[in-house]
């Protein structure tokens, strides 16, 4: 086996058209959010503040693009897992508190199923954060897959 392999990952224009589409769709909403976007390795390459958004989901939005990037599962998955007597109890305090189990943050994956990195967002309620996450994620996946317009990835 090589000492190295390539990791595919986003990349700023890549992020940049997630947080659009994120934007886009927390406005027909009527919710503004902080949306972040991490790459494979999870860290961060874009921040949006919606005009609105709550100042205290600033690093929310962030640790959930970190969590979903980083466990390479929806943030949403963990609900069930996380109360006393569950498979994940207290993972909350992993990763220097960083690690989140609220729904937002999802994970973009690539056409091998590797994650590229994740979107994450905050301010609303943890289906519409999820919901804003989720049409970031889509139109970076269709990216991925050729399918929507030329983008850098």
């Amino acid at each position: 086996m090589p000492p190295t392999r390539p990791l595919p990952t986003l990349t700023l224009s890549g992020a940049q058209l997630a947080a659009s589409a994120c934007e886009a769709h927390a406005r027909a909403l009527g919710v503004p959010m902080n949306i972040a976007v991490v790459d494979a390795s999870t860290h961060l390459l874009h921040f949006s503040r919606m005009d609105g958004a709550k100042l205290t989901s600033i690093s929310i939005a962030i640790d959930k693009a970190f969590t979903a990037a980083g466990h390479r599962v929806g943030t949403h998955l963990y609900k069930e897992m996380v109360w006393p007597g569950g498979a994940a109890y207290g993972i909350g305090n992993s990763n220097g508190g960083r690690f989140t189990t609220i729904g937002g943050g999802l994970p973009v994956l690539g056409r091998d199923g590797e994650v590229l990195g994740a979107v994450g967002c905050s301010t609303g309620t943890p289906a519409q954060d999820e919901e804003v996450a989720r049409a970031g994620v889509e139109v970076l996946e269709r990216e991925v897959r050729g399918g929507g317009r030329r983008a850098k990835l």
